[in-house]
């Protein structure tokens, strides 16, 4: 598993874990910023995704 992946998908779990604290607490800014960090951190896990298939092609 490659790093970039792995700390996307850590990443990915605060946010989840900081939208979640938010809805609970009531506090829409954490909730808000945790939603937004698990759309950014998506996009790194995918990004990682598509740049090792493209290295296994390459090989």
């Amino acid at each position: 598993m490659d790093n970039d992946r792995v700390r996307g998908t850590a990443k990915q779990i605060k946010g989840s874990v900081k939208e979640a604290i938010g809805k609970i607490t009531g506090n829409r800014k954490l909730e808000a910023e945790g939603a937004a960090e698990q759309q950014l951190d998506k996009h790194q896990a995918a990004s990682a995704d598509n740049s090792s298939e493209r290295d296994m092609l390459q090989n």
